[in-house]
């Protein structure tokens, strides 16, 4: 079988350790990538939102409230389907989960249950598309771009965020990094790292790749965001300063144009 990033998460040890970590104060992931991520979502009143890879769906129930019409997540680690059904249970009728691969949904062409259950049979379904800290998992983004295009209304947004190229260039084997050397970072490929108590494999690619990648696709590149730290965020002058000295994420917006469909 090949990879696939979210068979990581099914490993006992590890996922305890990923929950426990995402519970800690100053986490990466509240203090870095879900700010900026809302900051480039904004309006979301009316919305049918797609969710590539949604984790426990925490996200999702967060735009149900903010006002999204219909919430839809996907995701392949069983440990985290189990979450996000929990998650949307009490908005069931606005909101649901799907337990699928993204390998397996991008070439679900054929196989009913799974087109059935997402409702995208017709092109033009959804106002807006994420994926959070999902895509470096990926070794091939061209059939994902490609299809997230299709399903997009005419002016619809995929807005995604990944691990910044100079992170996945310079994984190290263990620990709190303390310095970064980026080292082939013009050759794609995957990366082993020991992470949360096990090895998690991360495909390196070049900020250019995911640029070239979303234009092929049809998209227009409409906003980059880094992952520069806010002071208020954090609560510890320590943190912060160690979150300034590289960017741990990067964040795309692209848009279809308003005018097409396929």
């Amino acid at each position: 079988m090949e990879y696939r990033g979210s068979q990581f998460y099914d490993r006992k040890e590890q996922f305890a350790n990923y929950t426990a970590r995402r519970g800690m104060p100053e986490n990466a992931n509240d203090t870095l990538e879900e700010p900026i991520i809302w900051e480039m979502v904004g309006e979301v009143k009316g919305f049918s939102v797609l969710d590539i890879g949604c984790g426990d769906a925490q996200f999702g129930r967060k735009l149900l409230d903010a006002g999204a019409a219909k919430y839809t997540g996907i995701e392949g680690s069983q440990n985290m389907y189990g979450l996000a059904v929990q998650s949307l249970q009490e908005v069931a009728d606005r909101g649901n989960a799907i337990f699928t691969t993204i390998e397996d949904w991008v070439a679900a062409e054929n196989r009913a249950e799974v087109e059935a259950a997402i409702a995208e049979k017709d092109t033009g379904t959804y106002d807006l598309v994420i994926s959070r800290l999902v895509l470096h998992y990926l070794e091939d983004l061209a059939p994902l771009f490609t299809k997230i295009y299709e399903i997009l209304k005419p002016g619809g947004r995929f807005i995604f965020s990944i691990e910044h190229p100079v992170i996945t260039s310079t994984l190290q084997p263990s620990g709190i990094r303390t310095n970064w050397v980026v080292d082939q970072y013009f050759v794609p490929g995957y990366r082993t790292q020991e992470w949360m108590g096990g090895p998690v494999m991360k495909y390196h690619r070049t900020v250019e790749d995911y640029f070239q990648t979303a234009c092929r696709a049809g998209f227009k590149v409409s906003n980059l965001r880094e992952s520069k730290p806010v002071r208020e965020r954090f609560i510890h002058e320590e943190t912060y300063e160690r979150r300034l000295r590289i960017p741990l994420f990067l964040f795309m917006e692209l848009t279809k144009n308003s005018s097409e469909s396929r």
